[in-house]
C-alpha cells in the first residue's frame, strides 16, 4: 500500500510518501513540504497547498491519503489554518476517489515511538529509523508527514477487518444492533 501522509498548515504543509504493508520493512517513496508566503492573502496559500498537494498525487499516485486529524489548541487563528489546509488535502484525494484516513496527533506518536506523548524529535528519530534513512527529514513538518503514513499503513488492517466485522454484525441481525445494551427509560407521568 502507497499513502501519502499530510502534516496541514499554512506556512509548511509536510507531505509523505512511504509503500509497504504491516509487518514489513517500510519504504519512503517522497518526503517534502509544500511553503506558502505568511504574508499572502489566504484564499491565495490555500490555492497554492491544493497545487502542491495535487503535483504530489500525479506524481506519486498513492493508494491513499493519511492527514492529521485537527485538534483544538490555544490559539484560534493556528488551528484555523490548520483545518483549512486539512481540508484542502481531503478535497483533493476526494477529487481522485482516494480514500482519506484521519489520525490524530497522539495516534501517530503512540504507533512509531510507542508513546502518544512523544516529542517532534523522538517522531524524527523514529521515523529515521524505521524508513532506513540517514537522517532524520527536516523541518519536522515532513518528517510527522511520514509518521502520518506509517501510522495508517501499520493501522489499516486492523481498522478494515473492525469496519468488517461491523458490517457484518449489521448485516446478521440489524434490528438489534442499534439498541443493544441501551437502557430504556419509563415513560414519566405528568413532566413539568
Amino acid at each position: 500500500m502507497k499513502v501519502l501522509g499530510v502534516d496541514p498548515g499554512l506556512t509548511r504543509c509536510g507531505v509523505g510518501v512511504v509503500d509497504g504493508v504491516a509487518g514489513r520493512p517500510l519504504t519512503m517513496i517522497g518526503v517534502g513540504v509544500v511553503r506558502t508566503p505568511a504574508d499572502a492573502e489566504i484564499a491565495l496559500r490555500l490555492v497554492d497547498i491544493e497545487r502542491g498537494i495535487d503535483a504530489w498525487l500525479d506524481e506519486h499516485r498513492p493508494d491513499c491519503v493519511a492527514v492529521e486529524r485537527v485538534f483544538s489548541q490555544h490559539n484560534v487563528r493556528t488551528v484555523m489554518g490548520t483545518a483549512q489546509a486539512s481540508a484542502v488535502a481531503m478535497l483533493c484525494a476526494a477529487r481522485r476517489g482516494l480514500p482519506v484516513a484521519l489520525h490524530t496527533p497522539s495516534e501517530v506518536k503512540a504507533a512509531v515511538t510507542g508513546s502518544g506523548r512523544a516529542d517532534k524529535a523522538q517522531v524524527g528519530a523514529m521515523v529515521t529509523r524505521l524508513l532506513r534513512l540517514d537522517a532524520p527529514p527536516k523541518p519536522a513538518d515532513a518528517a510527522d508527514a511520514l509518521a502520518l503514513a506509517i501510522c495508517h499503513i501499520w493501522r489499516a488492517p486492523a481498522v478494515n477487518r473492525l469496519q468488517q466485522a461491523h458490517a457484518a454484525a449489521r448485516r446478521a441481525a440489524p434490528a438489534t444492533l442499534p439498541t443493544a445494551g441501551v437502557r430504556r427509560a419509563a415513560p414519566q407521568k405528568g413532566t413539568r
